[in-house]
């Protein structure tokens, strides 16, 4: 049971909740702040004082003003008229954490919602009701109206749910999870879905993964050493120590940690008296990378610990201010620079594969790494689908904050698309995936072509869970299939917990 309070999420725990399926409790402190939140809403009803999504309508309506005898139909029609997402479903995981990152916002006690209400929310997750979010239709401001109101749907008993594996309405899941649907009253439906959780969540969950896949990138680049003999001094840490930027030389740590003890690496005049940029430079490229991840983790874990909507009830004041909380930009910068951070960690890796298939570039390893060259075309069609892919994510990280398209009658002028940017930043992540799983693939193809005279502690436990699930390409095969297999175990997260084990933390 993990305890929500508004205030000291973490990522780590993020994951625990929306991955590992955690429950969740509001402490006591944000319940009692949650009552007296609310009870300066009913206040302000009762007294029939003008605010702003209380007492009047929403965005170019928020000049009429809205009887109290009005606020519960007027909260009902927020949703409904709201639920107007489009595309594919958002994945399970995407879901629990929109739902938990609302909470969580909930419970700092400045959005005015009943405890009944947000106790409806916490027991749909905690028993696993997650509604069906379509992927689009947010502009990131304000917040992320159209998938959060898919969201609330489901609270009202409409809509449609996932429910033990099974699609259905929401009404049926919440029957079958022994839930009673709410009606809401007045401020409830803005306080719900006047915020940015769906873009926090997705790009929660990219830079967890993205982290992880960052010292996967100095596992792939390690083995790629290894294959072509590269030159061991350029992570020397006295080079590191006078540019002292942390990734670059966190990236050194890993590679040295990585290659301690090898026989397939070199030093400079040995064989050649440098490398070229996509070896000799990996701490610098790569460590740039680890550098936008920790900067984005920062924000993210502030973006997840704070009130987003409109209005924030100010209750120890006695107060009610209009803000711009709902504003993604923050998110939406940041999840552009997500993504070009993830973008080079392919783009390298592609550079790294093209040096091990490329016999001009390879120091003597056979033609796209196979024997029987021309009768087998061996990894020369795995580097074309790398190719591929990084030319994607060019197009991908195009930044989508720059752009702005005006709504609700021109009321809200300049919205942040911070959702686009944060689901960008998820397909590229994916293709990096891949494009690192080739890499480390075609490495361990060289590596063996080579003649495996002793890799490193780290790059050592890799090779043999790759070729325990992977066989040597002796002769053209269905490359998709070993393409597959190693993705997913790179997906799983085993070859950095393997490797952890053994040399400690990586950075």
């Amino acid at each position: 049971m993990i305890l929500i309070d508004g205030n000291s999420l973490t990522i780590e725990e993020f994951i625990q909740i929306t991955r590992g399926r955690k429950k969740i409790a509001l402490s006591e402190e944000a319940i009692k702040r949650v009552n007296e939140s609310r009870a300066l809403v009913d206040k302000l009803v009762d007294e029939n004082k003008v605010v702003y999504g209380i007492t009047t309508g929403f965005g170019k309506f928020s000049d009429v003003v809205i009887t109290g005898d009005e606020t519960r139909e007027l909260q009902r029609n927020l949703i409904v008229s709201h639920a107007c997402g489009v595309g594919e479903p958002l994945p399970e995981d995407i879901v629990r954490g929109i739902m938990l990152l609302r909470i969580n916002a909930l419970a700092k006690g400045y959005s005015g919602i009943r405890i009944s209400t947000l106790n409806t929310l916490i027991e749909m997750l905690n028993k696993g009701v997650h509604p069906i979010i379509p992927e689009k239709g947010s502009l990131g401001s304000s917040g992320d109206l159209a998938p959060l109101a898919h969201m609330v749907l489901v609270m009202l008993g409409e809509g449609e749910a996932i429910y033990k594996g099974k699609r259905m309405s929401g009404k049926e899941a919440l029957e079958k999870a022994n839930i009673k649907p709410v009606e809401l009253t007045s401020k409830e439906g803005l306080a719900l879905i006047n915020g940015t959780q769906v873009m926090t969540s997705v790009g929660a969950h990219v830079i967890y993964d993205s982290i992880i896949l960052s010292k996967t990138a100095d596992i792939a680049a390690s083995l790629t050493i290894e294959a072509l003999n590269g030159i061991i001094d350029a992570f020397d840490m006295r080079i590191q120590k006078v540019r002292p930027h942390k990734g670059q030389i966190d990236t050194s740590k890993n590679l040295l940690k990585l290659l301690e003890n090898s026989s397939m690496v070199s030093h400079q005049g040995e064989i050649r008296v440098q490398d070229a940029y996509a070896l000799r430079c990996i701490p610098q490229v790569h460590g740039a990378s680890k550098d936008c991840f920790n900067y984005v983790k920062e924000k993210v874990e502030i973006e997840m610990n704070s009130a987003t909507d409109n209005p924030l009830i100010f209750y120890e004041d006695g107060e009610v201010i209009s803000g711009g909380n709902f504003h993604g930009q923050p998110m939406a910068l940041a999840f552009d620079f997500l993504g070009i951070g993830l973008s080079e960690l392919g783009n390298i890796s592609e550079r790294r594969l093209e040096r091990l298939v490329n016999p001009s570039l390879s120091n003597g390893l056979p033609a796209f790494l196979i024997k029987k060259g021309g009768l087998n075309s061996g990894f020369m069609i795995v580097q074309y689908s790398a190719a591929s892919l990084v030319s994607e994510n060019k197009i991908l990280a195009h930044p989508a904050s720059v752009d702005s398209i005006p709504s609700s009658a021109n009321q809200e002028d300049h919205v942040s698309m911070g959702t686009i940017a944060s689901r960008k930043a998820m397909e590229i992540l994916k293709n990096v995936r891949k494009v690192l799983s080739m890499e480390i693939l075609a490495a361990c193809q060289g590596i063996d072509l080579r003649g495996n005279k002793g890799l490193g502690v780290g790059t050592n436990i890799v090779y043999n869970i790759i070729r325990e699930n992977i066989d040597f390409l002796d002769e053209d095969r269905p490359m998709y299939e070993d393409i597959n297999k190693c993705e997913n175990i790179v997906k799983s997260g085993e070859l950095v917990k393997k490797v952890e084990e053994k040399v400690g933390k990586l950075y």
